[in-house]
């Protein structure tokens, strides 16, 4: 079993950084894909970035070029680096990993992008 959980949320000024943070337990880390979702107020949970077992990457068409997938599978983690982060950008950040076809969900972290 994996238990994705995540850090790393807060609030930030708008063109400013974070990094979010999953950290994941389980020995089967490395054979999960892992992605970061998000959901806002009032809309669907929506994927961000994802990344394969063997490190291949996705984004949203809204993030490309601003935000950045990694993992690093000798700590069982996956990071989120956000960079010119914009107002439409809050949400609620969750990890998500799939392990040998099953899902395993953290419980989120508050991301808010306000001057």
């Amino acid at each position: 079993q994996v238990q994705p959980v995540e850090s790393g949320g807060g609030l930030v000024q708008p063109g400013g950084s974070l990094r979010l943070s999953c950290a994941a337990s389980g020995s089967i880390f490395s054979i999960c894909a892992m992605g970061w979702y998000r959901q806002a107020p009032g809309k669907q949970r929506e994927l961000v970035a994802g990344i394969s077992s063997g490190g291949t990457t996705n984004y949203a068409d809204s993030v490309k070029g601003r935000f950045s997938i990694s993992r690093d599978n000798a700590k069982n983690m996956v990071y989120l680096q956000m960079n010119s982060l914009k107002s439409e950008d809050t949400a609620v950040y969750s990890c998500k990993a799939v392990c040998a076809s099953v899902y395993y969900w953290g419980q989120g972290t508050q991301v808010t992008v306000s001057s």
